[in-house]
C-alpha cells in the first residue's frame, strides 16, 4: 500500500484515522517504555551519554525494523493473524481502536510509576480482550498463535536469565588475566555496539509487531476482515522507528533508571554481557516468528548477569515489583480491552 492511498483512505474513514493515531500513540508509548531498556545497560555504566545513546536507538530501531521485515516477517504475522474480531469489518476496525486505547491507558500507568512493562503482552492481551468482547466468547482468539506466545515467555525469562548468568561466567574467565584498565575501555566500546545490537532486534520484535496492527487497521478500513497475508510498506517501517525514538527521547530516562541503575549495579563487562544475551535471545525469538518482550528479556539478562557475581547484588524488591507488574499485564490488559470494547461498540456501532 502506497502512502497516498493510505492518507486517502483516513480521510475517508474517520474509524482509520482513529485506529491510525491509537497505533502511533501505542508506538509512542512503546518508546518510552520499552525502547529504554535496549540502551540501559550502556547509559548505566556511562559508556554513552543519553542523548546520544536515543540518537543510537532511534538509528538501529529503523535498521532492526527494515532489515528483519525484508528478512522475515513472521513476527507480524502471528500478531496479525492471532485474533478474528468476526465477520464486520467496521465493528472489527471499532474493536482494534478500542484495544489501542486500552494499551495506551495501562502503559502510561506503568511508566508514570517507572516500571518497564512490556508493551508486547499488552498489545497482545488488548487485542485479545477485544476480540473477546465483540464476539461475547473466547472463539475469536487463535489458540496456534497463542501457543507461541507462552513459548516466547519462556524463551525471553528462562533463556534471558541463563544466557545472561552464563556469559558474565564466560567474559570474567577468558578476561581474567588481562590488563584492567584496557579490558574497562574495550568494554566501554562493546557495551556501546551491544546497545545498538539490542536496539536493532528491539526495532526487529517490537517495529513488526506495531506495524502488523497499522496494516490489520488498514485491512477493516477497506471493507476486509478476512485478510491473512501483507506486504509491509518501506514508508510504514520509518513511521514506526521515528516515532519510537521520538518516544524514547520523552519518557526513556525512568525506565533506564529502573532497569540499568536502581535493579543491578552494573560494571562495563557485565552490561556487554547483559546486552550479549538479550541479542541473541531476541535474535533467534523474532527468527522463528515468536513474539516475545524486549523487556523480559533484557530485565532477566540483567538479573543474570548480577547474579553471576554475586545474589545479593540483585535488588529482589525492584525484581519483584517488575515480577508483579509482568503477571498482571496480561490479564488487567486483557480485562481492559474487553471493557474498553465493549464501551466502544455502545458508543460507535
Amino acid at each position: 500500500m502506497a502512502l497516498t492511498d493510505f492518507l486517502s483512505q483516513m480521510l475517508q474513514n474517520p474509524m482509520l484515522l482513529v485506529s491510525t493515531l491509537l497505533t502511533l500513540a501505542v508506538t509512542l508509548v512503546n518508546g518510552w517504555t520499552d525502547a529504554p531498556n535496549a540502551i540501559a545497560t550502556c547509559v548505566s555504566t556511562r559508556a554513552i551519554e543519553v542523548r546520544k545513546a536515543i540518537v543510537m536507538a532511534a538509528v538501529f530501531n529503523f535498521l532492526g525494523v527494515f532489515v528483519m521485515t525484508s528478512i522475515n516477517a513472521s513476527v507480524a504475522m502471528t500478531i496479525y493473524n492471532m485474533v478474528d474480531f468476526g465477520g464486520d469489518a467496521r465493528l472489527s476496525l471499532i474493536a482494534l481502536c478500542a484495544a489501542m486505547a486500552a494499551i495506551v491507558i495501562w502503559a502510561t500507568a506503568a511508566w508514570y510509576f517507572g516500571i518497564p512493562t512490556s508493551e508486547s503482552h499488552a498489545l497482545i492481551a488488548g487485542i485479545s480482550g477485544a476480540a473477546v468482547a465483540i464476539q461475547n466468547s473466547f472463539s475469536g482468539i487463535n489458540g496456534e498463535e497463542w501457543v507461541k506466545v507462552i513459548y516466547g515467555i519462556l524463551l525471553s525469562t528462562l533463556l534471558g536469565f541463563v544466557f545472561g548468568f552464563l556469559s558474565a561466567k564466560l567474559t570474567v574467565l577468558l578476561f581474567r588475566n588481562k590488563n584492567r584498565m584496557k579490558c574497562e575501555r574495550f568494554f566501554s566500546g562493546a557495551q556501546v555496539a551491544g546497545g545498538a545490537a539490542m536496539a536493532f532486534m528491539h526495532g526487529a520484535q517490537d517495529g513488526q509487531k506495531f506495524m502488523a496492527i497499522f496494516l490489520l487497521g488498514a485491512a477493516f478500513a477497506g471493507g476486509q476482515s478476512d485478510t491473512t497475508t501483507f506486504t509491509v510498506p518501506i514508508w510504514l517501517m520509518i513511521v514506526c522507528s521515528v516515532v519510537m525514538g521520538l518516544g524514547t527521547s520523552i519518557g526513556g530516562y525512568k525506565i533506564i533508571k529502573s532497569v540499568g541503575m536502581d535493579m543491578v549495579k552494573l560494571k562495563p563487562y557485565q552490561g556487554f554481557a547483559a546486552d550479549f544475551s538479550a541479542t541473541l535471545c531476541l535474535l533467534l525469538s523474532s527468527l522463528t516468528g515468536i513474539p516475545v518482550s524486549t523487556t523480559h528479556t533484557k530485565t532477566t539478562a540483567i538479573m543474570g548477569v548480577g547474579a553471576a557475581r554475586r545474589i545479593s547484588n540483585v535488588n529482589w524488591s525492584i525484581v519483584k515489583d517488575l515480577v508483579l507488574t509482568w503477571v498482571c499485564t496480561f490479564p488487567g490488559c486483557g480485562i481492559l480491552g474487553f471493557l474498553v470494547a465493549k464501551l466502544f461498540l455502545i458508543l460507535f456501532a
